[in-house]
């Protein structure tokens, strides 16, 4: 992660919606809503809290069938225009004396969050066009309607649509279900992203914030499969203050070069399951912030990017630890990075412990295994002093593959706070020029490391 500034815009909106009125909550007023789709189709039941430490599969979850049937509420049926150039976020309807402005989505969205029996929120085929827009909660009975998409979302261009840092919310929901199409792969969403990464000058020197295109705050039992993230203005997927949430069989895609893309990043949540997707982006496929706790990535294909992080930690005072990350089964294919702990110098004093990085595949990735206490990216550091963030616990297994550059392994640890307990075991790494790079050595370290500990490897 790179844009800590959208970042800190995300947190402080999660952290201030407690005493935030909900703007399009449930059980919200509409002068007149248009009819509601009153046909039925079986839905599965919301996703199972997750275990702390659940079994690592590649199927996708499994949700128990439904004793009785879903409302469906149609988008398409409150006045959205699937014709891919129809603004959907705002339908005026002109009566007798008076104009009414509502939003269709939110108005199907109300319906369904109100119905006191199972839901869904139906996006049909076709291409919406449609700006920013929240999906807040709590719903009946505390349970979210399912999201359910068959068509694609198209964002406007511009950045000067976006006042906010998101382009799609769901926040304070329970048991919400985000699901695409699994056959004919026409779930997208399009953050169209291509105008505003010309201006990543403005957000280096901190003047403007770019979307996250999908975004959820206080979300728990959340289940996001099959669905496609395409060209990000800013981070495709943001999980903030959130509980047992998996993201299975997602697809997220965006040119290598585009800046601070990060496939998903997650922060300050805890037992978020990330499985059996496909990313390739501008910046880090996965990237895992503060405050987060048992987090998985499993079966999951990284590249273009930045590869697998950790961090940034540090940049802020009063970062929460982070404890127990686990990746295991992934390939990472010409990234920047392979995996990656990366923290700010001169940060605050803070924990990051229980790390777990095995059985992955690196292809021509330019730093496969990487420990980086100096972090600073454009050269905006202010302070030279070594960074406080105490790193421990960290176990690299079974990888193997080919890498670029001259250190396969490099460990730049602080040199005020020791990394502790790293464990190198069974790496076999190769470089891509290995016939004009005699014999192995491929290790840098640097600072302060107690306890590292290499066992049948050779890189």
């Amino acid at each position: 992660m790179s844009d800590l500034a959208v970042f800190a815009t995300l947190l402080l909106i999660s952290t201030a919606e407690a005493s935030n009125s909900r703007s399009h909550a449930c059980g919200s007023a509409h002068a007149a809503s248009p009819p509601r789709i009153t046909s039925s189709a079986p839905a599965p039941a919301p996703a199972p809290a997750l275990a702390p430490a659940p079994a690592l599969s590649a199927e996708s979850p499994k949700n128990d069938p439904a004793p009785d049937a879903a409302m469906i509420f149609d988008v398409t049926m409150y006045g959205a225009v699937g014709d891919g150039k129809t603004e959907n976020g705002m339908i005026i309807e002109h009566g007798v004396s008076t104009s009414k402005v509502y939003s269709a989505f939110l108005a199907a969205w109300d319906d369904a969050c109100n119905h006191p029996g199972k839901s869904t929120l139906l996006v049909p085929n076709g291409t919406f066009f449609i700006g920013p827009i929240s999906f807040i909660g709590p719903c009946q009975n505390n349970q979210s309607p399912k999201v359910e998409i068959r068509g694609t979302l198209k964002a406007p261009s511009s950045l000067k649509a976006f006042p906010t840092p998101s382009w799609i919310m769901f926040r304070q929901l329970q048991s919400l279900i985000l699901t695409g199409e699994t056959t004919t792969n026409t779930s997208l969403f399009d953050a169209q992203g291509e105008e505003s990464w010309r201006h990543a000058d403005c957000r280096h020197k901190l003047k403007c914030q770019f979307p996250t295109s999908i975004i959820l705050v206080n979300v728990t039992n959340g289940n996001i499969s099959n669905i496609t993230l395409k060209n990000g203005k800013g981070f495709h997927m943001g999980i903030i203050n959130s509980d047992n949430v998996t993201v299975h069989g997602v697809n997220i895609t965006a040119p290598w070069n585009s800046p601070n893309t990060d496939g998903v990043h997650i922060g300050y949540s805890t037992n978020i399951h990330i499985t059996s997707s496909t990313i390739g982006v501008g910046d880090d496929c996965v990237s895992i912030g503060p405050g987060s706790i048992n987090i998985t990535v499993f079966n999951t294909k990284c590249g273009p990017g930045h590869g697998i992080s950790v961090g940034s930690l540090g940049k802020y005072s009063a970062e929460k630890d982070v404890v127990g990350v686990r990746v295991k089964n992934c390939t990472i294919n010409g990234t920047q990075n392979g995996v990656r702990i990366k923290t700010w110098p001169g940060s605050p004093a803070s924990k990051a412990s229980s790390f777990w990085f095995e059985d992955i595949v690196m292809i021509n990735v330019s730093n496969p295994i990487i420990i980086d206490q100096e972090y600073c990216p454009w050269s905006t550091c202010t302070s030279s002093k070594p960074s406080l963030v105490k790193l421990s616990d960290i176990h690299f297994t079974n990888i193997r593959g080919t890498f670029n550059t001259k250190s396969a392994v490099a460990l730049m640890c602080s040199s005020s706070v020791p990394c502790e307990d790293i464990q190198l075991l069974n790496i076999n790494l190769t470089h891509t020029m290995a016939s004009s790079l005699q014999g192995g050595g491929h290790l840098s370290v640097k600072g302060a490391l107690h306890g590292l500990e290499i066992n049948g490897s050779s890189f």
